[in-house]
């Protein structure tokens, strides 16, 4: 395929990509009409919706890249209308991935690991070993110091219990984020189906219709793909390195949850260049599509996405998470609970930018 598009002009080779990432679009979007509503056609719609959205992210990151090589009204116009069909189609999967990775925190949290066995030296213990509350447990107060001893008919020992005081606020912050979360993706479910209906998802799918036939290219003889992948991957560079990549060198960087409580330092605003990076990544990768036709991705890209991906989810969970805390008329155990929610996937965000230091340097390192 490599060989192929070698031998192909620029137009041709980037028709050929928008053209088959216009197939699948529009294959996704015939699954995604003809799936049944039973359990089985639910799971079929989704995942129809996620390769539909997937396509019209390649396509339109393909229009924003290579767009000197492309009718510009064209290009301008249809550009946007994929980000808005992309964006409306991924929030309901978003909730539902953040109520589950909250939930899931929440009891890794509030649940102690099981004691170790005592070893014994002839009939006396030789001592305790192991503790049996998470390390991070030490530092986010004495509510996570013990679990209470045991009474007499409960649980024998090493049972998994709730701890502390972080165990009585954590069954109400997973219903209030549950209570919360639901009705965001019932929502997002909502504005999903009237985007399917709506005029304008209309007059995205016929363009993309078109498309699957007829790229519409701007003459340009002398016009070449490299250049353009190029300045994709120079700006993805520069933006890499505005990161503080040093500071992201510690797993668990408690410096910078410290400096998140600064007004200039929120985490929100700590956030943003590593968001942004995010968005020139995948560019990139689009880009090399376009160029590499069928080879196989780069792992070391693959990875720093993977690590990309993994920061936005936990710092959007921790915005749920703080989001849920200034709730009117909580109860201050409920509220701690939601504090150490939002501690913890901070920390998360913190070790996606360690993971992402990591796989950036490797490939700095090892490119010829």
């Amino acid at each position: 395929m490599a060989q192929q598009h070698h031998e192909m002009t620029a137009g041709e080779a980037l028709s050929v990509y928008l053209q088959d990432q216009a197939t699948d679009f529009l294959r996704s979007l015939r699954l995604h009409r003809d799936s049944s509503t039973d359990a089985q056609g639910a799971e079929e719609s989704l995942a129809a919706a996620r390769s539909l959205r997937r396509a019209a992210r390649r396509v339109g990151a393909t229009l924003h890249t290579f767009r000197p090589l492309l009718d510009q009204e064209w290009a301008e116009g249809l550009r946007p209308e994929l980000a808005w069909l992309s964006g409306t189609l991924a929030r309901e999967h978003a909730y539902a991935a953040r109520l589950d990775r909250l939930l899931g925190a929440l009891h890794r949290l509030s649940t102690p690991a099981p004691a170790l066995p005592v070893p014994t030296v002839g009939n006396r213990p030789a001592g305790r070993v192991g503790d049996p509350l998470p390390e991070r447990s030490r530092e986010l107060g004495e509510g996570w110091a013990q679990p209470p001893a045991p009474r007499t008919g409960e649980a024998r020992p090493g049972a998994r219990k709730p701890a502390g005081q972080l165990a009585v606020g954590a069954a109400k912050a997973a219903a209030l984020l549950e209570r919360q979360l639901t009705l965001a993706r019932t929502r997002a479910h909502s504005a999903a189906l009237q985007a399917f209906g709506s005029s304008r998802f209309h007059a995205v799918a016929d363009n993309v219709a078109v498309m699957a036939s007829d790229v519409p290219l701007r003459p340009a003889p002398d016009a070449d793909l490299k250049p353009l992948a190029a300045a994709a991957e120079a700006h993805l560079t520069e933006a890499v390195a505005a990161l503080p990549l040093l500071r992201a060198g510690h797993p668990y960087n408690a410096e910078a949850l410290v400096h998140g409580l600064a007004a200039d330092t929120a985490p929100e605003a700590q956030d943003a260049p590593w968001l942004k990076v995010r968005s020139l990544l995948r560019l990139h990768r689009y880009a090399q599509e376009v160029l590499l036709g069928a080879a196989p991705p780069d792992a070391r890209l693959t990875a720093a996405g993977a690590a990309l991906d993994r920061h936005r989810e936990a710092a959007d969970a921790a915005s749920a998470a703080a989001a849920a805390a200034r709730t009117p008329r909580i109860a201050p155990a409920t509220a701690y609970a939601l504090g150490v929610l939002h501690a913890d996937q901070r920390h998360e965000v913190e070790a996606a930018r360690f993971a992402f230091q990591q796989a950036w340097l490797r490939e700095a390192v090892t490119a010829p």
